[in-house]
């Protein structure tokens, strides 16, 4: 059990990623990086498995939504230009319909993303958006989709999200905290020879039914009598939520909201103001979104020259 000093840790560590990291869950990676290393100088992680095994919960609900690929393409495109714009914001299933309506590749690039979708982008001022333009993250992570090898769904995520999720946040995210705290880790099921064995895999034998790591479920039950192997996947996540409304609203409030902030530009304070009246009410989970912004202006105010002087 630790009782940390959120808004001081979260500073720390702003410093220590170099960029501004929308991972929130660096914090807990941090603090138990920070307690296995005093008792140990080296330490296993299990990274890379869930994008060899397909054990992310994302993938059973991608594959359950495939159902919705029978819309015509043209449907789904009056639906975003001419109907989804005029739903309020408080419509239940907005976000829902949205992602429906969109082709397999853009619908799970909607689903794991924050602010890179085109609705997401009024947050931003026109002024950024017209300097941002040309670096389109969804574009040079599609590649990556359409570069795949493979016939099918699973394995095509699975290679997105191993050359995109685990190298530039999972992988860069566990190194950071770790050596912060002086702590040597290694990921064993990264090894070439257990990558080029699980590409080769059929992905049946990754996901079975709505069995995640199908495979390694099997191999390892029996071997592991103290281990449920079929228990509920559980996350290394926070209550970010709550926190935003709670320990840390204080803090984020003068990251979105200061004269400092508002100097820059980048945001339309209409917009930022809704997300954050939204949350703050629990009328809708804006967390990720906040965090994003307020990693941003924090990664501003330490690395941007002048930032400080503004």
């Amino acid at each position: 059990m630790i009782e940390p000093n959120l808004s001081e840790t979260l500073t720390h560590l702003t410093s220590m990623m170099e960029e501004p990291f929308g991972d929130s869950s660096m914090i807990p990676t941090y603090h138990v990086s920070r307690i296995a290393r005093q008792h140990v100088t080296v330490a296993l992680t299990g990274d890379g498995g869930d994008e060899l095994f397909a054990g992310y919960d994302r993938y059973p609900v991608h594959i359950e939504r495939m159902k919705y690929e029978r819309v015509p393409a043209w449907a789904g495109r009056i639906f975003r230009n001419s109907i989804y714009p005029h739903l309020p914001s408080s419509f239940r299933g907005r976000r829902f319909l949205f992602n429906a309506s969109l082709s397999g590749r853009e619908r799970y690039l909607d689903a794991v993303g924050f602010l890179t979708t085109d609705r997401e982008r009024r947050l931003f001022s026109e002024d950024f958006l017209a300097s941002a333009k040309g670096a389109g993250v969804l574009e040079e992570v599609s590649r990556y989709y359409d570069e795949a090898q493979a016939p099918d769904r699973i394995s095509r995520l699975l290679y997105l999200d191993t050359k995109t999720y685990l190298t530039a946040d999972v992988l860069t995210k566990v190194d950071r905290m770790s050596m912060a705290c002086s702590l040597e880790v290694r990921s064993p099921l990264l090894d070439h020879k257990v990558v080029e064995f699980a590409a080769a895999l059929p992905p049946e034998l990754k996901y079975r039914g709505a069995v995640p790591q199908f495979l390694r479920k099997r191999h390892l039950a029996g071997r592991l009598p103290s281990l449920d192997v079929n228990r509920r996947k559980q996350g290394f996540s926070i209550p970010l939520g709550a926190w935003l409304r709670g320990e840390l609203r204080d803090m984020a409030r003068d990251l979105l909201f200061s004269a400092q902030t508002a100097h820059r530009g980048y945001v339309r304070p209409e917009a930022v103001r809704r997300i954050w009246d939204e949350h703050q009410t629990g009328w809708r989970d804006h967390a990720h979104h906040i965090w994003a912004l307020m990693v941003l202006e924090l990664w501003l105010r330490e690395y941007l020259v002048g930032a400080k002087a503004c």
